[in-house]
């Protein structure tokens, strides 16, 4: 086996590990019957990333990205359908499902009615991933400013704190290999803010830990 083939593995590994954190949050719905203090936007967020990489993958004829990302977007799938099942908000969630869903068909038709071109095709399928990846990355920002200001990681996962570093390592070392910007590049701030997570929880570390919800990222 070589080293290509062991990222791809530790790819699909780790990206499966933190998709399915998200079956706390499951199982926290199911069992109380209701949907309170679980965010509903990253896991939405997450399955249109999900959706968008997929079809990056099919066009490239990368079996990595299409296995990692045809399983993740199932997961978000059922995480989106049980929280719209047990949720006090449906009207709203099911409004910002229509909009993500009518937002994913314009793309689909921008993406293969007006671009004719197989190769110009996948570079701006990749680029759009790319800056949509980005994004989810770097979205939490903010919440890292509040924890400094409260000196407290409550509201931070370790273990997708970990999850996050092994998944954008990885397929940051991926996309190295194959020499694909649109891999490698948008999974380098994974690493970063990971690392400055690691950092609060060395430096903010509560007297006795506590269990955190989900918050997905990546993929």
């Amino acid at each position: 086996m070589d080293f290509l083939q062991v990222l791809s593995w530790a790819c699909i590994v780790f990206t499966l590990g933190m998709f399915s954190t998200g079956l706390t949050d499951l199982r926290r719905m199911v069992s109380s019957g209701s949907a309170e203090n679980v965010q509903f936007l990253p896991f939405l967020t997450t399955c249109l990333n999900n959706l968008g990489w997929l079809y990056y993958g099919t066009l490239k004829r990368d079996g990595t990205l299409v296995i990692v990302n045809s399983i993740g977007a199932v997961l978000q799938a059922v995480y989106i359908s049980a929280f719209c099942l047990y949720t006090q908000h449906r009207r709203r969630v099911l409004m910002q499902t229509a909009l993500a869903a009518a937002g994913l068909c314009v793309g689909v038709l921008y993406f293969t009615q007006l671009l004719s071109d197989p190769d110009t095709r996948l570079s701006q399928l990749g680029l759009t991933c790319s800056l949509f990846t980005i994004s989810m990355y770097l979205s939490p920002l903010t919440d890292l400013v509040q924890i400094v200001r409260s000196r407290s990681v409550k509201c931070l996962s370790y273990s997708l704190t970990v999850a996050t570093f092994l998944t954008s390592t990885s397929w940051t070392l991926y996309g190295l290999q194959l020499q694909d910007l649109y891999i490698m590049v948008p999974n380098t701030p994974g690493i970063v803010t990971s690392l400055i997570r690691f950092w609060l929880f060395w430096r903010f570390t509560p007297s006795s830990p506590e269990k955190f919800s989900y918050r997905p990222l990546q993929a």
